[in-house]
C-alpha cells in the first residue's frame, strides 16, 4: 500500500467558479446554485466517493480589472453573483455523515469576535466536520466596499491576519476552560462562570476585552487551511495552517514549494511533516483517452472569452483587454505578464501561447493544470504528483456534478484498488479523520498556547 491520497472537491456558491461559460453546458447544474438540492446532491456524490471534504471558495469583491469594469464578469456570471458559502454547510452536513466542509472567509470581511461565534456554531452543527480557509483578499474592490480606499498593502494584510488569528485562538481555545459547561438539570446551572474568562485582547488592529459567546465546539478551532504563495504568505501558512492549498503547473514545482514550506514550519517549532498539502488540479476523464479528449473539446466549445479573462484579470491585476486575441504572449512587454507566461509555458513548453489560448486554458482550468485522460491515466498521473510531495488534491470541475461523478465512478475505484484512497471513513471530527489523534489543535500549533489563557 502506498501513501494515502486525500481529496477535496473545490467549488464555490456561484454560477461560475473557474470555468467561465460552462454553466450553459446541457449537463451542468450551476444555474441552480441557489437551490439547496443542488448542494445536497453534490455532497452525497462526494461522500459516496469517500472525499475528505468539500472546499468552498469565496470572494467579497467583483472582478473589475478587465476593461476597467465589472460588466464582463457580471455578463458571464464569473464569480458574481455569489452567495455565502457558510449557509450551505449545515444542510449538507445534515444529509451526510462523514464529509468535511472547508469554507473560505477573508479576515477583511468580519470582525474576529463575531466570526469566532460563526466558527463555533458551524463546528457544533456539523459535529466537528468544518474547516476554515484563511485568506487576506486580493480584489481591491473588497477593500473599497468595506469602507477603505482599497486593500491594505500586501505584507500588512498578513500582519493584520496574524493578529486576527491571535484573537480567534484566544476566544476559541482560552476563553472557556475545560469543564466550564456543567449542564446540571437538578440545580439549573448550565455553565460555571469561574471557568469562563475574558480574553482582554488589546492589539494594533483589535480590542476585544470580553469572553467568547459560544461554548466549546467539538474541535474548538476548526481545521485551518491557507494558500499563501508569496514569501510572506508562505511564512503565514507555515505558522498557522494545518492544510495548505498549492497552485503550480507541474509536480516538481509543487513539490519544491511543499518542501520549502515544511522547512519554514520546522523553523517555527512545528512539525512540518504534519501539514497536509493539497495541489489544485482539474480532471476531465472518461473510460478511454479518446473519450476524455472529446469531452475536453466539447467543454472548450462553451468557454466565454471575456469571462475567462475577467477572472484572470482579477487574479493578476492586469487588464488583458489591451491585447488582441491572437497576440503572442512573448510580445507583451511587462514583467507581470512575463511571470504569468512563465507559469503557462512550464505547463506546456511546446506551445506558442496567444491571448485566445490563454482564455481557453483559463476557461477550462482556471490558473491551474488540467489533466485529461482515461481513468487509469488519471490515476497514474495523480500518483506522480504524490511522489513529488503532494498529500492530496483540491479537485476542481468542468461541470457539476458531472466532473465529480466521472471521478468518483471511474478514478476512485482504481485508486482504492491500489490502496491509495480510503474505502471507509475514520471516526471522529474532520481533524481526527485527516490526522488521527485528538480533535484539538496539535500541541506544537501556535493556537495551542492560548489554552492556558
Amino acid at each position: 500500500m502506498g501513501k494515502r491520497i486525500y481529496f477535496n472537491a473545490f467549488h464555490m456558491n456561484c454560477v461560475v467558479h473557474h470555468s467561465a461559460g460552462l454553466w450553459v453546458h446541457p449537463k451542468d447544474k450551476m444555474h441552480r446554485y441557489t437551490d439547496l438540492a443542488t448542494w445536497i446532491e453534490l455532497a452525497q456524490v462526494l461522500e459516496r466517493g469517500k472525499f475528505d471534504a468539500l472546499f468552498l471558495a469565496d470572494v467579497v469583491g467583483v472582478y473589475d480589472v478587465y476593461r476597467g469594469s465589472r460588466d464582463a464578469a457580471v455578463w458571464a456570471g464569473a464569480q458574481v453573483p455569489v452567495n455565502d458559502p457558510t449557509l450551505l454547510i449545515p444542510t449538507m452536513a445534515h444529509h451526510t455523515e462523514h464529509l468535511g466542509f472547508a469554507f473560505t472567509s477573508s479576515v477583511a470581511q468580519e470582525h474576529p469576535f463575531i466570526f469566532a461565534k460563526k466558527l463555533s456554531t458551524l463546528d457544533h452543527l456539523t459535529k466537528g466536520r468544518v474547516a476554515w480557509n484563511i485568506v487576506t483578499s486580493y480584489l481591491e474592490s473588497t477593500g473599497r466596499n468595506l469602507g477603505g480606499e482599497g486593500l491594505l498593502p500586501h505584507d500588512e494584510r498578513y500582519e493584520y491576519a496574524d493578529e486576527y488569528l491571535e484573537v480567534i485562538y484566544k476566544l476559541l481555545e482560552g476563553s472557556w476552560k475545560e469543564g466550564a459547561v456543567v449542564k446540571d438539570r437538578k440545580t439549573g446551572q448550565y455553565a460555571d462562570p469561574a471557568k469562563v474568562r475574558d480574553i482582554g485582547h488589546r492589539g494594533k488592529y483589535f480590542k476585544v476585552p470580553g469572553c467568547h459567546l459560544s461554548e466549546p465546539s467539538p474541535q474548538r478551532t476548526p481545521v485551518l487551511y491557507q494558500a499563501g504563495a508569496s514569501p510572506r504568505g508562505r511564512a503565514f501558512a507555515a505558522k498557522h495552517a494545518e492544510a495548505v492549498f498549492v497552485l503550480g503547473p507541474t509536480p516538481n514545482v509543487v513539490g519544491q514549494y511543499i518542501k520549502d514550506t515544511r522547512q519554514l514550519a520546522n523553523a517555527q517549532g512545528r512539525n512540518g511533516d504534519s501539514i497536509l498539502f493539497f495541489a489544485f488540479v482539474k480532471v476531465i476523464t472518461d473510460a478511454t483517452d479518446d473519450l476524455a479528449r472529446k469531452k475536453y473539446d466539447d467543454y472548450s466549445q462553451h468557454i466565454n472569452y471575456d469571462g475567462a479573462l475577467a477572472l484572470l484579470g482579477g487574479w493578476t491585476g492586469i487588464d488583458f483587454s489591451r491585447y488582441s486575441p491572437d497576440q503572442a504572449l512573448e510580445y507583451v512587454e511587462t514583467n507581470a505578464i512575463r511571470s504569468i507566461v512563465h507559469g503557462f509555458t512550464e505547463a506546456d513548453p511546446t506551445r506558442r501561447w496567444t491571448m485566445r489560448d490563454l482564455a481557453t486554458y483559463v476557461g477550462i482550468g482556471g490558473a491551474g493544470p488540467v489533466l485529461v485522460g482515461s481513468y487509469e491515466r488519471i490515476a497514474d498521473t495523480l500518483e506522480e504528483w504524490v511522489r513529488a510531495g503532494a498529500d492530496g488534491f483540491n479537485l476542481a470541475y468542468g461541470i457539476t456534478p458531472g466532473s465529480f461523478e466521472d471521478f468518483v465512478g471511474g478514478v476512485v475505484p482504481i485508486l482504492q484498488k491500489r490502496g491509495l484512497v480510503q474505502t471507509e471513513y475514520g471516526q471522529g471530527t474532520l481533524r481526527q479523520k485527516l490526522y488521527g489523534g485528538s480533535a484539538r489543535l496539535s500541541d506544537d500549533h501556535p493556537g495551542a498556547r492560548f489554552r492556558s489563557l
